[in-house]
């Protein structure tokens, strides 16, 4: 039977006063009240001894009624989510005491509440809560006389709670319990790492990977929590399913399905370069069939890429070990692969590193910090590299933004869900330039990226604020969302009259 949303059912109150909410997540089982009758929600694995203990807890033997495991686990997770967010922060007086008693026993699961503090409970939720807001990013901010806790969704920062100033450094404590950092530390800024499941319920737990840091300011200790959802992971293995054009996307497989070259994606932080390598990787994998060994080197990695029909080894970067981006290059080379994807070339060693690995016959993936897709040559000239082996080496260069579109629902308007933003969620827009010989030609002259821009406007690329402009014509987003996440070309000669005449449009 199909799983109806927990909003649109009649949950039974005293069974969710009576029965643990993790006792519920782990057996998957529910209690629905409707007109007088009651039954339990079950799934095949919920054994006949816990229908029965929990009969005898309520009282009473209802029926039972099958679902599916991961659709009960879901109406479980949002029954409970209500009375979990029902906790307040306090100012606590023994924060200290209450932080020592979580690292005898801690819990990883978001949507546990036994044995939890106050303090964990309250973060459990806004976790949680940032979670299904879709957030990458939750932030602690500490000011004078209070605390703000901020999600950043859909590239923007919103506030969404505050709290008093003083349970600021009990939360800040908590996170650094599940980041296993110094929680006596309070003057250095620290980094750690946690995953946390969203309920326990066999195949059906969903993970997410946090990162966090923390810093001193002035007001307190502030700390960001960077959220890595596996499951959004999984959602976005297509090109497609990350917005990419038919027009972008067939050139783009076509160059990247040879056995060797260098494929850069270009971008500022945030902007899906990786979710895009690793759609790629996994169409590579997937059409070879289990032929080609595939490896990265990432900092982080961000979604686990191996599963059924897909074999790829990922490396972590750890600098405390002696694993950095070129290290960690360097040792896999040695290890016989076949396409390799180094999560950035950040300096002289990890670009030749790469450029040579092309040469010697692999496929290597990475991305660079530039503007746009023709300033990555350049970029890899002033790093250090002979220009000569740039241009024999770099296949493909794609550039990309994420831009805000439209709530479907509210139309734009904006509503509750969207927090009267009238954006809800986020799709990509790209620039694509592939090298012909011209243009390797014009990189081994080490040419700048004014004359490789103009060369490949004339040869049809379309920029990325052209291909925002695409999106402003769906009436999928506006011209301002395009305008604040690209740069305006219009300072070139060659360019400046097709954006005024669009401006004008």
């Amino acid at each position: 039977m199909g799983g109806q949303p927990s909003s649109q059912l009649n949950i039974w109150k005293e069974f969710l006063d009576r029965i643990d909410h993790g006792f519920a997540r782990e057996h998957l089982i529910l209690g629905l009240k409707t007109e007088g009758s009651t039954r339990f929600l079950v799934s095949e694995s919920t054994s006949e001894s816990v229908v029965h203990n929990t009969g005898v807890a309520m009282a009473v033997h209802p029926p039972t009624e099958l679902r599916n495991p991961s659709d009960l686990a879901q109406m479980i997770d949002v029954a409970y989510k209500d009375q979990i967010a029902q906790t307040t922060l306090h100012d606590p007086a023994d924060q200290e005491s209450q932080i020592q008693t979580e690292l005898a026993g801690l819990e990883s699961d978001l949507l546990t509440t036994t044995g939890k503090t106050d303090t964990a409970r309250f973060l459990d939720t806004v976790l949680l809560d940032a979670i299904l807001a879709g957030a990458s990013d939750v932030h602690i901010h500490p000011l004078e006389t209070e605390a703000l806790v901020r999600f950043r969704i859909d590239g923007v920062l919103s506030n969404v709670k505050s709290i008093p100033r003083s349970a600021c450094d009990a939360v800040v404590s908590r996170l650094k319990v599940l980041g296993t950092m110094d929680t006596a530390e309070t003057r250095s800024p620290q980094d750690g790492r946690a995953t946390m499941s969203l309920g326990r319920s066999g195949d059906s737990t969903s993970a997410v990977d946090m990162r966090i840091s923390t810093i001193p300011t002035s007001q307190g200790e502030r700390a960001v929590v960077r959220l890595l959802d596996t499951d959004r992971g999984r959602k976005l293995a297509q090109l497609d399913a990350i917005g990419m054009p038919d027009h972008i996307r067939k050139p783009y497989e076509r160059v990247t399905s040879r056995s060797n070259g260098l494929v850069l994606l270009t971008g500022p932080t945030g902007s899906g370069k990786t979710t895009t390598l690793y759609a790629t990787l996994r169409r590579i994998a997937a059409g070879s069939a289990g032929g080609l060994n595939m490896m990265t080197v990432e900092d982080p990695i961000e979604y686990r890429l191996s599963e059924s029909g897909v074999t790829i080894s990922q490396s972590q970067v750890n600098r405390k070990k002696g694993m950095s981006f070129a290290s960690g290059l360097r040792h896999i080379l040695r290890q016989d692969p076949d396409v390799v994807m180094v999560g950035e070339i950040r300096d002289q060693e990890t670009a030749r590193l790469a450029i040579q690995a092309a040469l010697t016959g692999h496929l290597v993936f990475s991305t660079l910090h530039t503007n746009d897709a023709v300033a990555a040559p350049p970029r890899l000239i002033d790093l250090g590299c002979e220009p000569y082996l740039v241009s024999a080496v770099l296949t493909v260069v794609m550039a990309q933004r994420l831009v805000r579109i439209f709530h479907n629902e509210c139309h734009g308007a904006g509503c509750d869900a969207c927090l009267t933003t009238g954006f809800k969620g986020r799709t990509g827009i790209f620039e694509l330039f592939v090298l012909d010989e011209s243009a390797r030609e014009m990189v081994s002259q080490a040419s700048s990226a004014t004359v490789l821009r103009r060369y490949a406007i004339a040869r049809g690329m379309s920029t990325l604020r052209d291909d925002g402009l695409r999106l402003v014509a769906m009436n999928a987003t506006t011209r301002t969302e395009v305008e604040r996440v690209t740069v305006d070309l219009s300072e070139d000669p060659d360019t400046h009259s097709r954006y005024q005449a669009e401006a004008s449009a």
